[in-house]
């Protein structure tokens, strides 16, 4: 099957890991967890404003700015952008050594920096060809409450462990807790207690 972008271009999805055969979302006890966390950031992403629009008019005037049609980076590290401005973090990215931050929460940083300091890609500089392909055809997905309500519900009873060194995401059921391998905490010393 084909990949998709779902509400913003730039994150695209293999169409069999969100999409049942007619074409609905699958529940989301059914999509594999990267794909699951994105879909669910994209629902509180859609409708913000680009972030270069955002560093030329600031807070005091927001309203001029233009909504996000684009995300790039990863969830909870984004740049939203309008078309616009896509070139322009294109051409931080790939010719300005912003593929360094690749990955990091420095994107944001890099090219927010970098844009406000008055930097701009050339005119004649391209960006990406995006192809939109019957984009009202897709489902529509649904609304941030009630993902929200459906992960919670999901996760009842769980307690979720973030490994800080990889930001790896895990769940553990009461007292079934076992510590992965390479830890750094053993469990078999007895630690000082105060």
């Amino acid at each position: 099957m084909a990949k998709v972008s779902i509400g913003l271009r730039g994150w695209r999805f293999e169409e069999s890991e969100i999409f049942t055969e007619e074409g609905e979302f699958r529940p989301l006890d059914e999509i594999p967890d990267d794909t699951r966390q994105r879909l669910v950031r994209l629902t509180y992403l859609h409708g913000e404003p680009c972030m270069a629009c955002h560093c030329i008019y600031g807070d005091e005037e927001k309203h001029r700015c233009k909504e996000a049609t684009i995300v790039y980076g990863e969830p909870m590290a984004e740049v939203l952008l309008c078309n616009e401005h896509e070139a322009d973090f294109l051409y931080w990215f790939r010719e300005r050594d912003g593929a360094d931050t690749a990955g990091t929460d420095s994107v944001q940083t890099g090219f927010r920096k970098w844009f406000t300091n008055g930097n701009r890609s050339p005119d004649d500089y391209g960006g990406l060809e995006h192809v939109a392909t019957d984009p009202d055809s897709l489902p529509s997905p649904p609304d941030a409450d009630e993902l929200t309500r459906r992960l919670n519900q999901e996760y009842d009873g769980k307690r979720k462990r973030i490994d800080l060194r990889t930001g790896e995401i895990s769940w553990i059921n009461g007292s079934d807790e076992t510590i992965d391998e390479g830890s750094p905490l053993d469990i078999t010393r007895e630690y000082p207690t105060t």
